[in-house]
C-alpha cells in the first residue's frame, strides 16, 4: 500500500539581504492514510516551512527542490490552478495562530461558506446549513448564532475551532495542524485534540501534527520526526522514541519537559536544558549541525554529517553516537504524559 503523501529529498532556501538561508535540506518522511505523524522540534527547526511547502504557499523569497506526492500524483509539477483546487478540499491545514489567519471582516460563517462553495459547488443556503453542521462538529456552542458573528467576538479557544471547521469542511485526504493547541487551556487542548482524533477515525484523514508539545505527541501521534536546524535527526513510532530517545537533541527536548514526579515531596531535580539555540545555514553544513550544543561531540562530529541510519527496528537517527549513554535521568516513559 502506498503512502497517501509522501516528502521525499525536500530543501528549501530562502534568499535575505544576509545571504540564502537553508531552513529545510534534505527532508523526507511518508504519511499513511489515517496516521497522524508529528514534526517535532524548537522554533526554528524548520517543521512550519515543510508543511507550506506541502500547501505551495511559500514566499517569493523561497525556492523548494525535492518531490511531493499526495497518492502518487507530484504537486510540485502542478499548475497554480490545479493547486487552489487540492488546497482547501485535499490537503487543508490549521495554522498556527487563527486571530490572524481569519479575516476580521468578515463573519465566521461568510469564511467557512466561502470554502464549501469554492471545493463543493453548493448554493449558499446548503453551505451556511452545513457551516452550522462543521461549527457544531467542533463543540461551539449555539452554533446555528455564532455563524454571524466575527473573529473577535469569539474566545482563543473558539477561534481555533473555527480554524478547524474550515480546514475540515471538506473532509481533506490530508491535515495539517500547526501549534493547533498553543496557548489553549488544558480542556481546551484535550477537545481540540478529540476533535482531530474523531476526523481520523471518521473519514480516515491522514494527519500532520506540527508542535513542540511532547505531551500532545505521546497523546495523538503515531510516528514521530524530529527536526533540528532544517534536519531529520531522529525518526521513530511514537512509543519506541519516548521509551529509547537516541539522538542527544531528542533527549534534550524530554528533559526540559516538566515532570509530575519532579514535584513529589523530596524531589529537588530541576528541569534540564539544551545550551545555546538553533543555528541560521548560510550554506550546506559540513559538520553535525546540533554538534555545537551537544556534551557528547567528538572530533568526527564537527568534521562530517551523520547520516540517518536504523539503530532499533523502525528507529533511525542522525548521530554518531546514538542512546541514552548516561542521560538516562533525561528520557520520559509515555506514561508521564497519560
Amino acid at each position: 500500500m502506498n503512502p497517501r503523501l509522501t516528502v521525499k529529498d525536500l530543501s528549501v532556501e530562502f534568499d535575505t539581504d544576509e545571504g540564502i538561508v537553508l531552513a529545510v535540506d534534505r527532508m523526507s518522511f511518508d504519511v499513511e492514510a489515517g496516521e497522524v505523524l508529528a514534526l517535532v522540534g524548537e522554533s526554528g527547526c524548520g517543521k512550519s516551512v515543510t508543511a507550506m511547502s506541502v500547501l505551495g504557499l511559500l514566499p517569493p523569497i523561497a525556492s523548494a527542490k525535492g518531490s511531493i506526492t499526495l497518492d502518487g500524483t507530484e504537486l510540485r509539477s502542478l499548475s497554480k490552478r490545479k493547486m487552489q483546487k487540492i488546497r482547501g478540499s485535499d490537503i487543508s491545514m490549521i495554522f498556527q495562530e487563527p486571530m490572524t489567519s481569519l479575516n476580521p471582516s468578515f463573519t465566521i460563517g461568510f469564511q467557512i461558506i466561502e470554502v464549501l462553495r469554492r471545493h463543493k459547488d453548493l448554493s449558499r443556503h446548503d453551505a451556511k446549513k452545513q457551516a452550522i453542521e462543521l461549527l457544531d462538529l467542533v463543540q461551539i456552542p449555539v452554533p446555528a448564532k455564532r455563524v454571524d458573528e466575527y473573529p473577535h467576538q469569539l474566545s482563543g479557544g473558539m477561534r481555533q475551532r473555527v480554524m478547524i471547521a474550515m480546514a475540515v469542511a471538506c473532509n481533506p485526504r490530508v491535515l495539517i495542524a500547526d501549534e493547533p493547541t498553543t496557548a489553549l487551556d488544558v480542556t481546551t487542548q484535550a477537545q481540540i485534540l478529540e476533535i482531530l482524533r474523531d476526523l481520523r477515525e471518521r473519514v480516515g484523514t491522514s494527519i500532520v501534527l506540527i508542535t513542540h508539545d511532547l505531551g500532545v505527541v505521546a497523546d495523538i501521534a503515531d510516528r514521530v520526526e524530529v527536526m533540528y536546524a532544517g534536519h531529520k535527526v531522529e525518526s521513530a513510532p511514537v512509543d519506541q522514541l519516548f521509551a529509547h530517545p537516541q539522538h542527544p537533541y531528542t533527549i534534550g527536548l524530554m528533559g526540559a519537559v516538566p515532570r509530575p514526579d519532579l514535584f513529589v515531596e523530596g524531589a529537588s531535580r530541576r528541569l534540564q536544558e539544551i545550551p545555546g539555540r538553533v543555528p541560521v545555514l548560510h550554506g550546506k553544513p559540513q559538520e553535525c549541525v546540533f554538534a555545537p550544543r551537544c556534551a557528547r561531540a567528538t572530533a568526527e562530529c564537527w568534521t562530517s554529517m551523520p547520516p540517518l541510519e536504523q539503530v532499533r527496528p523502525l528507529h533511525y537517527a542522525a548521530c554518531y553516537h546514538p542512546g541514552a549513554q548516561n542521560m538516562q535521568s533525561n528520557t520520559l516513559d509515555d506514561e508521564v504524559f497519560t
